[in-house]
């Protein structure tokens, strides 16, 4: 990890870690364009910035985390539809997790860690 670049734990974010680790939620949208680019998003980001900053690498991985656990959700829904209520569930899924990502990229870009209140915790 780049010392000089890092944040010391409990010390504010910069205002480009907040930036950072309000994109590394919002690139979630990217999988209302490409498929799976919820999780590759935030993949990324997570990827490229670990090293460089323990608040965006916080961010992105809770980010990836969460889409990961919508994207499981979302495919328990698709198998659903087959006895009705998957589109009911889906749609249920769809707006939490809207809300959930944009309530997310709000408080990073604040300077906060957000934790989903509902998410896997798979990536470590």
């Amino acid at each position: 990890m780049n010392e000089s670049n890092s944040t010391p734990p409990g010390a504010t974010p910069t205002q480009d870690e907040r930036t950072w680790g309000m994109i590394a939620h919002l690139s979630a949208f990217a999988g209302l364009v490409v498929p799976l680019g919820n999780v590759i998003g935030p993949l990324v980001i997570w990827l490229a910035r670990r090293d460089q900053s323990a608040f965006v690498a916080t961010e992105a991985k809770e980010a990836l985390n969460f889409n990961i656990s919508v994207l499981i959700g979302a495919v328990l829904c698709g198998v659903l539809v087959y006895v009705f209520i998957g589109i009911l569930l889906g749609l249920v899924l769809f707006i939490a997790w809207l809300t959930m990502t944009i309530i997310a990229a709000i408080r990073a870009s604040e300077g906060f860690n957000y934790r989903h209140p509902v998410s896997l915790r798979l990536v470590k």
